[in-house]
């Protein structure tokens, strides 16, 4: 009698556990952002079969920041996963190395894009914003997950143990599960979890740009580098004929740069550099030049509250020097729905999201801060002996301590 009221309690926890999981799956999941980490969390979730997701975008179309992006071989990784990569693959391109040169055009170096790859098991491509956007649209129409545009969170509350969010056009809703995925600048969903959601201004600007021709531009698909004093610029190919970039220098907030013409001003500062880059100036339309004032913030200590978990650049905002902003909300999105999957509490899944995340976001984003130091410094002395620094620095061993931290956690 004994074994088998044992077996009977043990079936019926078991039945009961079963049943509570698939009730997870059943949870009604709102996601606040419709960029990278909220697309692709919403696709991750979607594909693990939880049924009930919704997205909430503050602008009124679809749209997006920057010019373009490296999927690193970490994300790809991901991507391939959530049946991304195929159409990854179509519209990007393949990257070999990443090449610095000073500001005459000096080499002082290559981390080899290959190695990193190898030792990811992954490849890694460079992409334009707007088609990589495209990619995870589709996939989201695709899996009929709905998206609101015109939906700025303007507050969330706490009801008891819950969250309700109230959009500016006075729309009020509850779900069971709340992602803040709202980005860096204005996080309703940060400032609901830590108490402050204010950006740090790092102190220099980019101008960031697409540039197409009907003629070949790029001999070779690499990301050229380009350090000078305060000042630098980045190149990468997408392919033959089409490629982003930015041109970064150490100014003020609201410097006057700010309001003046976009190429008049990078000509005038990058002019005597590299020919290259005078020829990508020229190239990019007026209209396709961006003038973004760059800003992090500091780790936080807690990405959690009630029903509400931060991913992505609300919870760890890395800047563009390390690379991997995109691809650790990519990397968020599938830990966040693999942990929820198995999960029975959205408290101890939110804990353990974060205890896997913290540390390698948390470097990532102090690494892209110190190399930024670093590039944008205005010291001559420290400009130059940073530069014979990197013509000395061993290559093969850089390439494997940046595929050490980026492969870190990545689903076998």
């Amino acid at each position: 009698m004994k074994v088998i009221l044992y077996f009977y309690l043990q079936n019926k926890s078991k039945t009961n556990q079963d049943k509570y999981k698939t009730n997870m799956k059943h949870s009604e999941i709102v996601i606040l952002g419709a960029g990278v980490g909220g697309l692709t969390t919403a696709i991750a979730l979607q594909q693990k079969g939880f049924e009930n997701i919704c997205i909430y975008e503050r602008r009124k179309t679809a749209s997006t920041i920057g010019a373009g992006l490296v999927l690193w071989a970490n994300a790809n990784k991901i991507l391939d996963k959530l049946n991304l990569l195929t159409e990854v693959e179509k519209v990007g391109g393949k990257l070999k190395e990443m090449q610095r040169w000073n500001e005459s055009e000096e080499f002082l170096g290559a981390i080899s894009i290959n190695d990193i790859n190898t030792i990811i098991g992954s490849t890694s491509y460079s992409i334009s914003r707007i088609d990589f956007q495209k990619i995870l649209l589709q996939k989201a129409e695709e899996l009929n997950i709905p998206i609101y545009y015109n939906h700025k969170a303007s507050l969330l509350s706490d009801q008891g143990n819950r969250t309700s969010i109230t959009f500016e056009n006075s729309i009020k809703i509850n779900a069971d599960i709340i992602i803040g995925a709202d980005g860096r600048m204005n996080s309703v969903a940060r400032q609901y979890v830590n108490g402050n959601n204010t950006p740090i201004y790092q102190n220099f600007v980019n101008w960031i740009g697409i540039v197409e021709s009907d003629k070949p531009i790029f001999l070779e698909n690499n990301v050229l580098d380009f350090w000078g004093y305060g000042e630098r610029f980045g190149i990468v190919s997408i392919n033959k004929y089409k490629g982003y970039w930015a041109g970064g220098k150490s100014l003020p907030l609201n410097s006057s740069h700010k309001n003046r013409n976009s190429k008049t001003q990078l000509l005038k500062i990058f002019g005597s550099w590299s020919p290259k880059i005078r020829e990508i100036i020229q190239l990019t339309t007026e209209e396709n030049i961006k003038y973004i004032e760059v800003f992090d913030h500091n780790p936080i200590p807690k990405w959690h509250k009630n029903n509400v978990c931060l991913i992505g650049d609300s919870a760890h905002s890395a800047l563009p020097t390390s690379g991997q902003g995109a691809c650790q909300a990519i990397e968020d999105a599938w830990h966040f729905a693999s942990i929820l999957e198995k999960s029975e509490t959205t408290e101890g899944a939110f804990s353990k999201f974060q205890k896997i995340r913290f540390e390698k976001t948390t470097i990532i984003t102090m690494a892209g801060r110190d190399l930024a130091k670093s590039l944008f410094n205005e010291d001559l002395i420290f400009c130059e002996q940073r530069n014979e620094n990197a013509k000395t620095t061993n290559y093969k061993t850089a390439s494997q301590n940046i595929a050490k931290l980026w492969s870190k956690d990545l689903p076998k």
